[in-house]
């Protein structure tokens, strides 16, 4: 495994049509927007996107949903107990910690909090060198609700269908940003490999991701912007960088190329484009 060559800055435009980017579930499971209108997706929800993408590669997961778990354990401590090194005798934090991040590649990608009780090294966390901003649209977005029913009974005896309601954006474009910071990634173990990994994963986001409220082919990785610099510490800062883009406000988008996005900054190095629409 290589040392990270320099630090890196990434900006994905994706494509959202009649489907449910990121539901909120504390608000009936609508789409999130923001009081401006703009539509979001947290940070929390493209994290889980990445690691998917990266279980599918055949990497090892610190944290997998119960439904794609390959391992057969059921919590983050059934995990951390199965791995024999973690539970040597008279283990410190800093050698838990580093055993960790070589065992999993999220761990050392994201970072995580250890706090499983009854354990002598709980309460303690690794800071990791990726950082996912929550994506927000390019518009403000329009939140169509449609009413649903069940006709099937549950139990023997029922009489009446139960109704629903079922939402989704008509169409938007999302701005995904994020960054690889050199000095965390010499501390966790991230390597110039695991960010090929990142890229091919940001690459394929939505890959294995269709549900109900996002049917296969209903979000897309449109454009995606890569840059890896030659310093540890760029003198151009990540908040220029995007800060650099530009593009004409639409207000009902039908595609992606009504919008005419461009980027441009003196003084920094040109980034990697990969367009897939």
């Amino acid at each position: 495994m290589s040392e990270l060559k320099g630090k890196i800055d990434f900006t994905l435009f994706v494509s959202v049509k009649n489907a449910n980017p990121n539901g909120d579930p504390l608000n009936g499971n609508l789409p999130r927007v923001d009081l401006n209108g703009y539509g979001e997706m947290s940070d929390v929800c493209i994290k889980r996107k990445i690691r998917n993408r990266l279980q599918d590669f055949g990497q090892k997961l610190f944290v997998q949903t119960e439904d794609r778990s390959d391992d057969g354990c059921k919590s983050l401590k059934d995990r951390a107990d199965k791995c024999e090194e973690l539970n040597q005798k008279n283990i410190d934090r800093d050698t838990y910690a580093k055993i960790a991040c070589r065992e999993w590649i999220d761990v050392r990608m994201f970072g995580q909090v250890f706090s499983f009780e009854s354990s002598k090294n709980s309460g303690f966390g690794v800071r990791g060198p990726v950082s996912i901003h929550q994506a927000t649209s390019l518009s403000p977005v329009d939140v169509i609700s449609m009413q649903i029913t069940r006709s099937v009974n549950l139990n023997t005896g029922d009489k009446r269908s139960t109704m629903g309601t079922k939402h989704r954006i008509g169409f938007a474009v999302y701005k995904i940003m994020g960054s690889v910071n050199v000095q965390l990634a010499e501390k966790t173990g991230f390597s110039q490999e695991d960010a090929d990994l990142l890229k091919e994963a940001l690459k394929t986001l939505f890959e294995n991701d269709s549900s109900s409220a996002r049917p296969e082919g209903s979000m897309e990785v449109c454009r995606m912007y890569w840059w890896q610099h030659n310093e540890k510490t760029p003198s151009v800062p990540s908040v220029k960088i995007q800060r650099a883009f530009t593009y004409d406000k639409i207000d009902h988008p039908e595609k992606f190329d009504d919008y005419n996005i461009t980027w441009e900054l003196d003084g920094c190095i040109k980034p990697e484009v990969f367009n897939f629409v």
